[in-house]
């Protein structure tokens, strides 16, 4: 019986299975099981180390786009990579919870989405996932595309954050959206496992978004305005939806339309193959119909992959037709792939792409020194702008100095200090002499003194760890009125959005996230925040 009996192991105490169990027999044990000397006995999930160093949320993501919405819900485990408290959490695994259907963006009008709706839609998918919003830490709702350009995308925005709890709601711009389906669409990791470049082409229903990959690391992107949805028929071939775009793409094509026309048999076809040439040309470098600058360089593209709900249908995937040019476009493309840099990659996700990277998308938790002078009334905060005054906090710090710094940077962003709530952002160097901190806290008051007058929040967020002492100089030395929130162990940029959470217990962590989605080297491991500046 001792031959065949496994030596146990701390796996069995990860999940709580066989905490209680006994030995029998009169095997050799190892009784001093290595995590017994520091940890005490019991499960640990229980267990408030761990749990500080390891986290698991539940996160959602929501993406609007021209054509389709669609829902996603993923759980994340997150783990603290460094020794010290302060340092960053990381997801290191995400397991897919629940998959909404994908449902066609509802429109009220050609200027509107249906927000009831949309509502609808997404209630829908959180009954079907037997998921009550309570139970979602966090989360996005994405905006892409044509549904961007809706006169009421922004209130959308706003309407789904209310309902969804912990979320962030980012409009996302063309790069943004680029970036976010070459991580979703699985390229990212393709090219970080193959060491290759590679081409991420995204087409949906109103845009096709370019991400030029490599080490897992988006190096530029860019958006040209050809989608699968521009224009719709019905079963008798009348035009029932016809977006500008998709009037003006026509017409290039030959076919002057106007909503309510009868297309002829075959000019879909035809409209469709001009298309497919025009994705080529694009691709390549024609700059016409781009929403941003084409891209630099496609040198050494080792494999071009496709996302994006006309990517089912180059993967042959999908063969269904929903009236658009998409399975037609997506066929016409495959034909073409000869002329595309780098040979057709695998198919990986293709319409659940922006969904995907838009529920994992940078979640960053903010490591245990937080000073928060009142959570209930600082916390949750959406869409908070970041501004990162230009101060070198290295040598001796002169208040009067930093505190021109600050609003010079103010005025730089027409920002009137005390009318807008931002977060600003200092990268601490140096010695966290009581003296230093003092005379940083010093400029602060100085800088943000309409705000501290007409007790405003202030929030601040440095990249040292120095949150605790900071705050507590603020609220007790200078005796500010303003409640106050200092994260430290995170490091923004000028132009981020971030949005803090409810403060976890017991990890006394804030849920932060930042919306300027830069991601590191492999997708799979730490993100790095990285600043990718994009001209256009």
């Amino acid at each position: 019986m001792n031959g065949d009996k496994r030596k146990h192991t701390l796996d069995d105490h990860l999940y709580g299975a066989e905490h209680d169990h006994s030995h029998e027999g009169d095997g050799d044990h190892d009784h001093d099981h290595d995590h017994d000397h520091d940890l005490p006995p019991g499960p640990l999930e229980e267990n408030a180390i761990w749990q500080q160093d390891n986290l698991v949320l539940s996160s959602v993501g929501i993406d609007i786009g021209s054509a389709g919405t669609q829902v996603i819900f993923s759980r994340l485990h997150m783990r603290r990579m460094g020794e010290d408290l302060s340092s960053r959490y990381f997801v290191v695994k995400r397991e897919t919870l629940h998959e909404s259907p994908v449902a066609l963006t509802p429109y009220a009008s050609d200027v509107r989405i249906d927000e009831k709706a949309l509502a609808l839609i997404i209630d829908d998918a959180y009954a079907g996932a037997g998921i009550h919003p309570d139970q979602v830490d966090t989360g996005s709702v994405i905006l892409t595309g044509e549904a961007l350009r809706r006169e009421n995308a922004r209130a959308i925005g706003e309407l789904l954050a209310e309902m969804g709890g912990e979320f962030v709601c980012a409009t996302a711009g063309h790069h943004m959206e680029a970036m976010l389906a070459a991580y979703g669409s699985g390229a990212a990791k393709v090219s970080h496992e193959r060491g290759i470049r590679v081409l991420n082409v995204d087409i949906g229903g109103g845009t096709t978004k370019l991400a030029v990959i490599e080490h897992g690391e988006v190096l530029e992107t860019a958006a040209f305005h050809v989608g699968g949805r521009l224009l719709v028929v019905d079963a008798e071939g009348s035009i029932t939806r016809l977006d500008p775009q998709g009037q003006k793409l026509a017409r290039e094509a030959g076919f002057d339309w106007k909503l309510g026309d009868r297309v002829p048999p075959g000019a879909l076809d035809a409209v469709a193959q001009w298309l497919a040439e025009t994705v080529c040309t694009a691709i390549l470098g024609d700059p016409r119909h781009y929403l941003t600058e084409p891209l630099r360089n496609l040198s050494r593209i080792g494999g071009v992959m496709f996302s994006g709900g006309v990517g089912e249908y180059v993967y042959g995937r999908e063969d269904r037709d929903f009236g658009d040019l998409g399975r037609r476009l997506g066929l016409e493309i495959k034909k073409r792939l000869d002329r595309l840099p780098g040979k057709l990659l695998p198919a990986g996700e293709c319409i659940r792409a922006t969904a995907f990277g838009a529920s994992e998308y940078s979640v960053q938790l903010s490591g245990n020194t937080v000073y928060v002078s009142q959570p209930g009334e600082l916390l949750p905060r959406r869409n908070l702008q970041v501004l990162q005054p230009p101060a070198r906090l290295d040598g001796e710090i002169v208040p009067e100095k930093l505190a021109a710094v600050i609003a010079r940077h103010f005025a730089a962003f027409d920002l009137v200090e005390g009318e807008s709530e931002v977060a600003l952002a200092f990268r601490w160097r140096g010695e966290p002499s009581f003296e230093r901190l003092s005379a940083f806290a010093r400029a602060i008051t100085l800088a943000m003194s309409r705000t501290i007058a007409h007790r405003k929040p202030l929030f601040l967020i440095l990249d040292g760890d120095v949150a605790n002492t900071l705050g507590g100089i603020l609220k007790d030395d200078w005796r500010i009125a303003s409640e106050l929130l200092v994260i430290d162990g995170i490091a923004l940029r000028d132009f981020d959005y971030i949005d803090l959470g409810r403060i976890r217990m017991p990890s006394h962590t804030v849920p932060v996230t930042i919306k300027s989605l830069v991601f590191s080297k492999d997708p799979r491991v730490p993100h790095e925040h990285r600043h990718h500046h994009h001209h256009g």
